[in-house]
Formats: structure tokens, C-alpha cells, sequence
């Protein structure tokens, strides 16, 4: 099993990737996080049942309708959700995953572990990309070094 960090590494290695739950809103914090992956040089493909194109980006209504398909996804939904999502990713073939959360591996349910683990998916459990990214917002880093301080960083 690979760390944390070394899935987040790879994550962000993929240039294009799906970011599943992206709204329609644009102060919404997923349609802000989409733009900073955006203007970081990445090709983010949006997934939302509810939109044709968002911020000029074509979106796909599920994951599977991809095309041309995608390696990697950032999950940015309720968490009710993740199993259902994780479905969609293993039969589009997707085997690594990035569940977005705040405060860590303690945030996904052990039945959305049990079903990656199952299914060959990578992933990276309950961590803010914000976080990670580098010259990311003051706030941002702020958050990585409380996280870092009370050992909820990625390791």
C-alpha cells in the first residue's frame, strides 16, 4: 500500500484528471478549487449530472462518459455519495482517487475503503488539495501547518 503523500505525488502528475461534484455556483469552494487546478496548468474534466459545461469546461454527466477516458478523479461530494462514485470510477476504470475532506482518513467510511481495496482503487482519504499544492493561499498553508502540528498531514 502506498502513502499518503506518494498517492497525492502521483495524483498530481496526472495533468488531466475528473473532479466529480463540481457546482454550478462559482464561489462555490469546488468551482474554486476546479479554476486553481485550471490555472495551475491542469485540464480538469468536471462531472455534474446537472450541467452541460461549466466555466467553459465541457462536463460529462457521469465518469464514465469520458471521453477521451481519464486515469485519475477528485471526489468533491457528499460523503453519502462515495460508494456509489467509487462504483462509477472502477467501471470507468479509474484507479486513483482522490476523496476530498478536511481531517484526514478518519472522514471515509470503512465500506468506501473496503470497496477501493477491492477494486484496485487507489486512494487518497479525506485530504484538502488546497493543502498540498504549492504557493497555494496563505490560508491554505495555514491549514497544512496546523495539520502538520496535530499529525493530520498526509503522510
Amino acid at each position: 500500500m502506498s502513502s499518503s503523500m506518494s498517492l497525492i505525488q502521483s495524483f498530481l502528475a496526472q495533468k488531466r484528471f475528473a473532479m466529480i461534484g463540481v457546482s454550478r455556483n462559482p464561489k462555490d469552494f469546488s468551482a474554486r478549487l476546479c479554476a486553481e487546478f485550471e490555472n495551475r496548468g491542469y485540464a480538469v474534466v468536471p462531472v455534474n449530472p446537472a450541467a452541460a459545461s461549466l466555466f467553459e469546461l465541457k462536463t460529462y454527466a457521469r465518469v464514465q462518459d469520458i471521453a477521451p477516458p481519464v486515469e485519475a478523479a477528485l471526489v468533491i461530494t457528499p460523503r453519502r455519495l462515495d460508494l456509489d462514485i467509487l462504483r462509477d470510477c472502477a467501471e470507468a476504470s479509474i484507479h486513483l482517487v482522490w476523496l476530498y475532506g478536511v481531517s484526514g482518513p478518519k472522514e471515509i467510511s470503512r465500506q468506501a475503503m473496503e470497496f477501493c481495496a477491492a477494486n484496485g482503487i487507489d486512494v487518497i482519504a479525506g485530504y484538502c488539495p488546497y493543502m498540498v499544492l504549492p504557493k497555494a493561499a496563505l490560508f491554505h498553508r495555514f491549514h497544512g501547518a496546523i495539520a502538520r502540528v496535530i499529525g493530520k498531514y498526509p503522510e
